[in-house]
């Protein structure tokens, strides 16, 4: 998995390319951390290039949601494959997230 961090003005966007597996996670669950504990907002993670996600990477998501949420911040996921949207309705953690179809939409907070 790599990562690669933008931040200005508008907020800042973790680009994720690869899997996000138990190996890789900690990797992501390091980098949401960070923008995070500068309280980032809106924080969004671009999953364009993520094809498989495991539970590991689901519960990395649920705890940026959960820091994002100390500071009243804006987590925002966008970009989903569809392996990804199916994992995370499978336990209906689409009605949870902000999901966006596109990384412009994230942006703007408009679906």
């Amino acid at each position: 998995m790599q990562l690669s961090v933008q931040v200005d003005d508008k907020g800042g966007v973790i680009s994720v390319q690869g899997d996000v597996d138990l190996y890789s996670s900690p990797e992501l669950r390091k980098a949401i951390a960070r923008l995070a504990k500068k309280k980032i907002a809106p924080l969004i993670v671009d999953l364009t290039s993520v094809e498989y996600m495991d539970s590991s990477g689901v519960a990395t998501l649920v705890e940026g949601m959960k820091l994002t949420g100390k500071y009243d911040g804006d987590f925002r996921i966008c970009c989903l494959s569809v392996g990804v949207r199916e994992v995370l309705e499978l336990a209906r953690l689409d009605r949870v997230f902000h999901i966006f179809e596109t990384r412009e939409a994230a942006q703007k907070g408009r679906s």
